[in-house]
C-alpha cells in the first residue's frame, strides 16, 4: 500500500488556491500528477498525496510546478470565495467515484490532446501539399507560357515566310508575261523584217539572243541566298534501367532506386561493421532467425547484437524493433524498450488485420516499460490500445484492471510484465 502524504501545506485567495507537497527526495522524473476539476493526486513511489476538493477549480488553467523538493500545484477557482477547508468530507464509495471521474477526465484530455496534434499534422501537411501544388502550377503555367510564346512567333515567321513566297510567285509570274510579251514583240517584228527582206535577218537572231541571255540573268538575280551551315547541340539524360522507359513503371523503378540508395547509405555507414560478415550473415532474416534462437535460451545480449546487425542493414522491418524491446525488457533498458517499440508502432502502418497481433505485442512491451519506470498513466494507455486489438485476452484485461487500480490507490505497485 502506498504511504499517504500528511505533512503537506495550502494556502488560498478568493481566486485561487496553491498546494505544497514535500517530495521527500523523489527525483522529477518519478512524480506523477493528475489534476481535474474536483481531484488532485500527486504519486511518488512509494508516498501518495490525494485531495478530494472542497469546491470545483478550472482545470484548463491549473499548473504544476516540481523543484527544490516540493510540488508546487496552483489551482484557479471557478467561484471567487473562501473555502472553509481543501478538502470536502467523503466516504470510500464516493472517493471511488470521484477516482474513477478523474481518470476518466485524464484519458479524455490526452485522447482530445493527441487528436488535436493529429489535426494539426494534417492541417501543416495540408498547406504544404496546398504550397508545392501551387508552385507546380506556377511552373507549369510559366513552362507553357514559354510554348505559347514560342509558338507565336513560329506562326508569325511561317505567316511571314507565306507572304514572301507568295510575292516571290507574283514577281516570278509578272516576269513570265513580260518575257512572253517580249517574245511576241519580238517574233512580230523578226516577221516585219522577214517580210522586209532577208537582208536584216543577221540582226534579229542577235536580238534574240540577247534577250535571252537578259533573261537568264534576271532569274539568277532572284533566287535566294544559300542557307548558313551549323551544328546543334543535343544531350540526353542517362538511363539507369537497360530497358526503354514505360510511363507505367516509373513509380517501381523510382521507390527501387530509394531502396538501393538506402541500403548503400546504410553499408557505407556500417561498413567497418559489416565487411567482416559472411555472405549468409548479410540476410536479415538470417539475423532475425539467429536472435530469435539467441533469446528462446536466454541469450539476451545475442540477441540484441544479432538485431542490431538486421537493422543495419534493414531499417523497415517491424519484428527487429519489437524483438529488440522485448530484449532490452529482460535486461531492464527500459527506455530503450520504449523507442524500439515505438519504432516498431511507426513501421506498423497502417493498422490492418494482417499486422495485428504485431502491434498489440508493440503496445504491451511499450507499456510493460512505461509500467516498470512507474508512468502507469502512459502504460495504461498502451494496454488499452493492445485491449482494444485482441479484446478476449485474459491476461490483458488482468494487467490492465491491474494497472486501473494502481493508478486509483487501491492497489499495491506490482512490476507489471
Amino acid at each position: 500500500m502506498p504511504l499517504l502524504v500528511t505533512d503537506y501545506c495550502w494556502i488560498q485567495t478568493d481566486s485561487s488556491v496553491c498546494i505544497s507537497v514535500p517530495l521527500k527526495g523523489a527525483t522529477a522524473g518519478k512524480v506523477n500528477i493528475l489534476s481535474t476539476d474536483e481531484y488532485l493526486k500527486v504519486h511518488y513511489p512509494p508516498y501518495l498525496f490525494e485531495a478530494f476538493l472542497y469546491e470545483p477549480v478550472d482545470d484548463d488553467r491549473s499548473t504544476a510546478k516540481v523543484g527544490n523538493g516540493a510540488a508546487l500545484i496552483s489551482l484557479p477557482k471557478r467561484t471567487n470565495k473562501v473555502w472553509e477547508h481543501l478538502m470536502r468530507t467523503t466516504n470510500d464509495k464516493e472517493k471511488k467515484e470521484v477516482r474513477e471521474r478523474a481518470l476518466l477526465k485524464y484519458q479524455e484530455k490526452l485522447s482530445s490532446e493527441s487528436q488535436f496534434k493529429a489535426k494539426k499534422e494534417q492541417a501543416e501537411k495540408k498547406y504544404a501539399l496546398e504550397t508545392m501544388m501551387k508552385l507546380e502550377k506556377e511552373k507549369s503555367d510559366s513552362i507553357q507560357k514559354m510554348k505559347d510564346n514560342e509558338r507565336e512567333k513560329t506562326t508569325a515567321e511561317l505567316a511571314a515566310w507565306r507572304v514572301r513566297q507568295k510575292q516571290k510567285a507574283e514577281e516570278e509570274s509578272q516576269l513570265k508575261l513580260q518575257s512572253q510579251r517580249d517574245d511576241q514583240n519580238n517574233l512580230k517584228a523578226v516577221t516585219e523584217k522577214q517580210e522586209n527582206g532577208c537582208k536584216d535577218g543577221g540582226n534579229v537572231k542577235l536580238e534574240q539572243r540577247g534577250n535571252g541571255e537578259a533573261k537568264s540573268k534576271r532569274k539568277q538575280a532572284d533566287l535566294p541566298a544559300p542557307r548558313l551551315v551549323g551544328n546543334i547541340q543535343v544531350t540526353f539524360t542517362p538511363r539507369v534501367f537497360p530497358t526503354a522507359l514505360r510511363e507505367s513503371r516509373v513509380p517501381e523503378e523510382e521507390e527501387w532506386l530509394k531502396k538501393q540508395a538506402e541500403a548503400r547509405r546504410a553499408v557505407n555507414a556500417d561498413g567497418e561493421e559489416l565487411k567482416d560478415l559472411m555472405e549468409n550473415e548479410r540476410d536479415p532474416d538470417w539475423l532475425k532467425d539467429k536472435g530469435d534462437k539467441c533469446f528462446a535460451i536466454g541469450d539476451y545480449l545475442g540477441a540484441v547484437n544479432a538485431y542490431n546487425l538486421a537493422i543495419k542493414l534493414n531499417r523497415k522491418i517491424p519484428a527487429l524493433y519489437s524483438n529488440r524491446a522485448a530484449c532490452h525488457l529482460k535486461l531492464k533498458n527500459l527506455h530503450k524498450a520504449i523507442e524500439d517499440s515505438s519504432q516498431a508502432l511507426d513501421l506498423l502502418t497502417p493498422p490492418v488485420a494482417a499486422n495485428a497481433a504485431a502491434r498489440a505485442r508493440a503496445n504491451v512491451r511499450r507499456g510493460s516499460a512505461f509500467c516498470q519506470l512507474q508512468l502507469y498513466a502512459e502504460g495504461l494507455q498502451d494496454y488499452q490500445a493492445a485491449l482494444k486489438i485482441d479484446p478476449h485476452n485474459e491476461a490483458l484485461q488482468a494487467d490492465t484492471q491491474r494497472i486501473r487500480d494502481i493508478i486509483q490507490g487501491t492497489a499495491a505497485n506490482p512490476e507489471t510484465q
